[in-house]
């Protein structure tokens, strides 16, 4: 099924093998209420990693029954990071969510070298699915949260991201934009240059699975008027899934346009750990984070 809202991934969800979400300090409703509605739901099995009383107390105001989790008492943020890694790398997890402990703690924690979630030499990124309704299907965005200026080696990383993440949309072959300022090739331009490479490295099947032209402007890969005044024709132009950032700047803007100036909807994850992870922000809706969680449930079942 190709997935082109985002709460059509619960329908997907229902009736497959359930994934066990395992929350970090999970003291806060917005946390909590949305491990509960997904598991109504039949996506997920949940863990609480926090501080029990305080737990039970949400749930308590929030009309929701503490015994559909599994609450691991910890009275410490940064040690409930630590305790919920751990739980992953013991087998007794899939996906991975921050609750109401900072990012920086919660990065700690996936980062540890010696009990953390990295695998050698892997790459960190953050990825993002919006759905503006005014495009016409769901777009995967990256990276904008974890990586300020990718390389040419980051960059590659991140499309390939953004193409499993599409995929296990059902998108069997997306199609990938490599933003710049302009969709001409200048050579005095960084990101023009990483985005021709890129696109290129598609060409010769070194990044595999998708249709990927760069660079392009954004008018260009969103606005298939805009690529047709423009001359620019391909399978991309006007029409894509993924929308490579040359920056985190760009990519952040990009984002907090769409959350703050228009109806998105909106989940996201980090990409490159041992398992999916679900890196909200602590003000971010209950929405946002139900939707974060089915996204991480598909990208775990597709594994």
């Amino acid at each position: 099924m190709n997935i082109t809202k985002l709460e059509q991934m619960y329908e997907v969800l229902q009736g497959t093998v359930k994934k066990k979400l395992i929350a970090a300090w999970a003291n806060d409703s917005h946390t909590i209420s949305a491990v509960s509605q997904a598991i109504d739901l039949g996506i997920v099995e949940g863990i609480l990693v926090g501080d029990g009383i305080e737990i039970e107390k949400v749930c308590k105001a929030e009309n929701i029954n503490s015994k559909k989790f599994e609450i691991v008492d910890c009275k410490s943020d940064s040690k409930a990071g630590y305790l919920a890694v751990k739980l992953i790398n013991d087998g007794q997890g899939d996906i991975l969510m921050k609750g109401l402990l900072s990012t920086d703690k919660y990065m700690r924690a996936i980062l540890n070298k010696e009990a953390g979630l990295l695998p050698p030499k892997a790459v960190l990124s953050h990825v993002t699915v919006i759905e503006n309704s005014h495009y016409h299907k769901l777009l995967v965005v990256g990276d904008v949260a974890i990586i300020p200026e990718p390389d040419l080696q980051q960059k590659v990383a991140i499309a390939n991201y953004l193409i499993q993440t599409a995929q296990s949309l059902g998108i069997e072959k997306p199609r990938l934009a490599v933003i710049s300022a302009s969709e001409q090739v200048l050579t005095g331009l960084p990101s023009s240059v990483d985005a021709s490479i890129i696109a290129k490295m598609g060409d010769r099947g070194q990044i595999k699975g998708a249709f990927i032209d760069g660079p392009l402007s954004l008018d260009a890969s969103i606005d298939l008027e805009s690529a047709q005044i423009k001359g620019i024709g391909g399978e991309v132009a006007g029409n894509a899934d993924c929308l490579l950032f040359p920056n985190l700047d760009a990519a952040n803007v990009f984002y907090k346009m769409n959350s703050k100036m228009s109806t998105a909807e909106m989940g996201a994850f980090v990409a490159g750990a041992k398992v999916p992870c679900v890196l909200s922000s602590r003000g971010d809706s209950t929405k946002t984070k139900l939707n974060s969680i089915a996204l991480c449930a598909m990208l775990a079942l597709s594994k």
